[in-house]
């Protein structure tokens, strides 16, 4: 039986991007480059849907020779969507077009692998609300985008309780937390 994370890249007041502004705002230094290199991050199975296939595919295409996006390549990646067709340009990645909360819970059952979502705010969403998010893992990165920030990752989620699992500074500026979700009808004691 497979775990399932969901991992954001999020600025401090919650959006997953900014217009105008480069990939990991610019902050991601080399202890964390370095560790999202590391094998342990580097073997799962990645879980996404169409938006960010898109970018993401868009980026291995423009950036062949960027390692990390090379390793993106290799990895085992399953993309939900009723918008793409098959089949996929990207190496390694499988389509699937049908209810991505049954897909998932039935990959749960059978993968060996560990599965992690790649953006997909929408689809982490679904996910969570179901139940079938082990881990809730977010680098924080120390900046503010309230006139330029898109992409904000909580709005419309469940409520949700968070128990702190793990917690990691990298580069003296980047946060690590990882959670343990649990999804609530609402407000405790409500």
């Amino acid at each position: 039986m497979s775990n399932l994370m969901v991992d954001f890249i999020i600025s401090l007041d919650g959006y997953g991007g900014a217009e105008g502004w480069p990939g990991f705002w610019g902050m991601e230094g080399p202890e964390y480059l370095a560790w999202l290199g590391e094998p342990a991050e580097a073997e799962h199975v990645t879980l996404m849907g169409a938006t960010t296939y898109r970018l993401m595919h868009g980026f291995a295409v423009d950036m062949p020779d960027d390692p990390g996006m090379a390793g993106m390549s290799e990895m085992p990646k399953v993309v939900f969507s009723s918008t793409l067709k098959d089949p996929l340009e990207w190496a390694n990645t499988e389509l699937i077009d049908g209810d991505a909360v049954e897909a998932v819970r039935d990959m749960k059952r059978r993968e060996t692998r560990p599965l992690r979502t790649l953006g997909s705010v929408s689809l982490c969403r679904s996910l969570l609300a179901a139940g079938l998010v082990d881990r809730f893992r977010v680098i924080v990165f120390p900046v503010i985008t309230g006139a330029t920030g898109n992409d904000r990752i909580f709005d419309d989620y469940p409520d949700v309780r968070l128990d702190l699992v793990q917690t990691r500074l990298f580069d003296g500026r980047l946060q690590l937390l990882e959670y343990a979700p649990t999804v609530l009808e609402g407000p405790p004691g409500a």
